[in-house]
């Protein structure tokens, strides 16, 4: 789930794992695609909040160790890997 973040130019990246994650990461274009480890909410939600400035940019979630796609968020674009990122795009 991606949303405004509470300060401006901020933007926030959450994942509610459907399974108990240990950890839970995320990597995109802002990050050189190193992923940056989110925190664990209460509720098993993991949130991290980075600065973005306006902009399109594509990104995954690493859980675990594994790569995927924002669940919640289902505008996507082929990667060269052979597989799909997902896409946000801030206004």
């Amino acid at each position: 789930m991606v949303g405004k973040g509470r300060k401006k130019g901020t933007t926030r990246f959450a994942i509610k794992p459907p399974q108990v994650a240990k950890r839970a990461q995320l990597a995109g274009e802002f990050t050189g695609w190193e992923p940056v480890t989110m925190r664990r909410q209460k509720d098993g939600t993991f949130v991290v909040i980075v600065p973005l400035p306006l902009g399109t940019y594509e990104y995954k979630f690493v859980v675990d160790g594994q790569w995927q796609l924002d669940p919640d968020n289902h505008s996507w674009a082929p990667n060269t890997h052979g597989t799909m990122n997902s896409v946000v795009r801030v206004e």
